[in-house]
């Protein structure tokens, strides 16, 4: 490779990342802008649909200011409360299927909420669910869970890697195979605990 190369290809990879972060901005601020959307269509202020999702004042205000770090459950909590299905949330598109919808490997709608979490909607075109399925992926960091609650049950079930739920005050190495089911209204999360990124599925009721 020539001594101009490499900066050119360095150019181009910074360019590709400043690209990148500027689509994932637009995805947060649209998504900021449908929860807050919504939660006015219901009729909700601001301070009141906080209290009624559990969450604090100030947290939530800034989830309807930027869309950044918005746990899934709360998501999913939101259109519970205003009676419309999560994908709406995520895209803006009302679902329509009510009989059945397959989702082949690697078509999950892909949504990341934060940096080392992503997760894939495999259900994003059913409507009126009753639970929320998601392929979650976990990049490898030394940074803690970040714990968050809701109300209903959560089922997760490891597909590569490794996988600690933090739970209350221990943590639960899970592995390939393995799988938990608990009450997400203790507080709670998911880190990689593996040196390559790992995956599970998880199943929210509320």
């Amino acid at each position: 490779m020539s001594a101009q190369g490499a900066p050119g290809k360095q150019m181009a990879a910074a360019g590709a990342l400043a690209v990148s972060d500027a689509a994932h901005a637009d995805q947060f601020a649209e998504l900021a802008q449908r929860i807050a959307g919504l939660r006015d269509a219901c009729g909700y202020t601001v301070e009141e649909f906080a209290d009624r999702l559990g969450v604090d004042r100030e947290v939530y205000k800034a989830y309807e200011q930027t869309g950044f770090d918005v746990p899934a459950s709360l998501l999913m909590h939101v259109a519970t409360v205003c009676n419309v299905d999560m994908a709406v949330l995520l895209t803006g598109v009302s679902t329509h299927l009510d009989t059945y919808q397959v989702v082949r490997a690697g078509d999950g709608r892909v949504v990341d909420r934060f940096p080392g979490y992503h997760f894939q909607d495999l259900a994003y075109n059913y409507s009126h669910k009753v639970m929320q399925p998601l392929l979650v992926t976990l990049d490898p960091t030394d940074d803690p869970a970040e714990l968050v609650s809701h109300a209903g049950q959560e089922f997760n079930y490891v597909t590569k890697g490794t996988v600690v739920l933090v739970f209350a005050d221990r943590e639960i190495a899970l592995e390939e195979g393995d799988c938990v089911y608990f009450n997400p209204q203790i507080p709670h999360g998911q880190r990689c605990g593996s040196a390559e990124p790992a995956t599970f599925v998880t199943v929210i009721t509320e």
